[in-house]
Order: structure tokens, then C-alpha cells, then sequence
């Protein structure tokens, strides 16, 4: 649940690029007032946007020469805020003003690595008229990362992020603690057995340190699971691959678990104690059964997340056409 990785908010602008320039450009619709020019603070459509659409970062205002005539005017907490700096600033040789034109009166952005914010942005530019019919060019800084969030519905549960992050933190430290309590044990039994005389004639005594190992070995590899999918990576729940790799990750571990335990147990079947017989052959059959389960899940998952893939592709094609027809 950390913030998305930039190669994540690649991944899904490119998936809907065009609902994205769709919506960029129904913004820009909204914010065309021929009074923008004479007053860009207090015009009260900025205001409406900072509350409708929290991705936005930065508005000012371009000549026709690319030279800013505003300053930049930040939108915070949903909150308008004036900058001083930005005025008079030359923005001539930026793509969102040298790629527009009389005949393409909006223009969207490739993504972009911000300078005022470090993240991933876009920038949506639209030739505006003043009040003096002198030619002007609006332009609005979006987040990438939040614009994905919105179009997604994901915006509430990113608030509710920290909070589940520190419950799977908290989980995850005492599954440690357990695992430092079971070496501990373990450590204590090997003492024991290179101390104790007794213990040269009991061969099976190493077999519960291994388990011991096993059990501690299995959790820690839960815990880890648990801190990277759940506490330092970002986990988009909205991708079938994501959860397809948790439930893998866990899987794998319990067949780790669950191997290590069968071949002990048949070690202790071969050293004289028949009665482990059937219960090695019951877990070496689980151990299949698990396996092939879990390939024919990945299996299928993957080709239906293909599938999917493949259609919502097939729907951003035919709107492609549908607009430049």
C-alpha cells in the first residue's frame, strides 16, 4: 500500500490514455472564461476545480509569445494559493505551448517528471481569448499519480493507507517476535544436544530442532511476504496479477513448509519408527496436490488477465478511431 511506482502510473495512463485526454480536456472546457485574463485568482471556476478535481497542481496564464502573464496559482488541500514566482517566465520552447495551434485549440502532454513537484504530471494547454480579444493560453498542471487514483475511485482508500499499513506492520512484528522465539528454542536444543550425553542416543532428537527451523523458517517467510506486498510495495487491487502474486508468494511458502516436514518425517520412517510411513506419503500427496493446484491457478489467472488486457485494448482502439473519424 506504499504510493505507486512510476512504472505503475505508466502502465495504467497508457491503458486509458484516452479517458484521461477525455477528461483533461472537459476540464479545459470548463475553465475557457474570457475573464481568466483579468482576473485569475479571484475567478471563481479555479475555485470549483480545486474542489472537484483534487489531481490538479498548477494554473497560470501564457501570451501568445509563451511568455507566463500570471503567477502561478497552486491548488492545495483543495485550497487556491498564490505563488510569487513563475511571472514572466518564458515558456515558449514547452511542448504544451509549441504543439498547440489555431487549428488544435486544446493540447495534452506526454507524461513528465514535474519540476515543482518531483512526480509524474501532465500538462493540458487551451488558447483562450482575454476580454480584449487579445489570444492567451491557459495551462493546467495535473498529478499523475492522484489522476489515476480519482479516475480509478481509489482516492478513499489511499486516505485509509496508513492505517492498514500500520495494522500489517504491527502483524508483521509479532510474527518476528515469534520467529525469534522459536531460534531461540532451536538454539537451546542444539546446546542441549552437544552437551548432553543422553542425547548420542536418541537419533531423533535433531529432527525436532529441524522442525523448529522449519516452522520459524515458513513464518519469517509469511512475515516477509506480508511487509513487501502489504507495507513497502504498492499493491494495485485492481489487477488480477496482484493478488495472483500474493496468494503465489503464501502458497509457495506453506509447500516449503509442508516439503521440508515430509521429508523428515520419511527420514524418521527409515530410521526404524514405521508408524511415520503413511503420514510422509499423505504429505508428499499434498505437496503434489498443492503444486499442481497452484499452476493450474496461475495458469488460468494469467490467461484471464490476458484476455482482459486484450479487450480493454480492442475498446481504447475502436474509440481512437471513432474520434479521428
Amino acid at each position: 500500500m506504499a504510493a505507486m511506482s512510476y512504472l505503475s502510473v505508466i502502465e495504467r495512463y497508457h491503458e486509458y490514455e484516452n479517458l484521461v485526454h477525455e477528461l483533461l480536456e472537459s476540464i479545459l472546457v470548463g475553465v475557457g472564461d474570457v475573464n481568466l485574463f483579468d482576473k485569475p485568482v479571484s475567478a471563481k471556476v479555479f475555485e470549483d476545480m480545486a474542489v472537484s478535481y483534487p489531481f490538479v497542481e498548477l494554473i497560470y496564464l501564457l501570451d501568445e509569445q509563451g511568455i507566463q502573464v500570471s503567477p502561478n496559482i497552486s491548488v492545495v488541500n483543495q485550497q487556491i494559493k498564490l505563488l510569487n514566482n513563475g511571472k514572466q517566465a518564458d515558456r515558449s520552447q514547452r511542448p504544451y505551448f509549441t504543439q498547440l495551434s489555431e487549428a488544435n485549440t486544446a493540447h495534452i502532454t506526454r507524461p513528465y517528471l514535474s519540476n515543482a513537484g518531483g512526480g509524474l504530471c501532465l500538462s493540458a494547454s487551451q488558447i483562450l481569448k482575454s476580454s480584449e480579444g487579445e489570444t492567451g493560453i491557459v495551462v493546467i498542471d495535473v498529478n499523475l499519480t492522484r489522476l489515476i487514483e480519482f479516475m480509478m475511485g481509489d482516492s478513499a482508500r489511499r486516505k485509509m493507507s496508513p492505517f492498514f499499513k500500520s495494522i500489517y506492520a504491527a502483524i508483521v512484528l509479532c510474527l518476528f517476535v515469534l520467529v525469534s522465539v522459536l531460534m531461540w528454542t532451536v538454539t537451546l536444543d542444539i546446546y542441549d544436544l552437544f552437551n548432553q550425553a543422553s542425547a548420542r542416543h536418541d537419533p531423533l532428537q535433531p529432527f525436532g530442532i529441524i522442525i523448529f527451523l522449519t516452522l520459524a523458517l515458513a513464518i519469517f517467510d509469511l512475515g516477509k511476504t506480508i511487509l513487501e506486498e502489504e507495507v513497502l510495495m504498492h499493491k494495485d487491487i485492481f489487477r488480477h496479477s496482484s493478488t495472483r502474486r500474493t496468494i503465489t508468494r503464501f502458497i509457495s511458502t506453506i509447500l516449503i513448509a509442508i516439503s521440508i516436514e515430509a521429508l523428515l518425517t520419511m527420514f524418521k520412517a527409515s530410521l526404524g519408527e514405521k508408524q511415520y510411513i503413511e503420514p510422509a506419503i499423505l504429505m508428499m500427496l499434498a505437496v503434489v496436490g498443492l503444486l499442481v493446484g497452484l499452476g493450474v491457478y496461475v495458469y488460468l489467472g494469467a490467461k484471464a488477465e490476458l484476455l482482459l488486457t486484450q479487450t480493454q485494448a480492442n475498446k481504447s482502439g475502436s474509440k481512437t478511431d471513432k474520434r479521428i473519424a
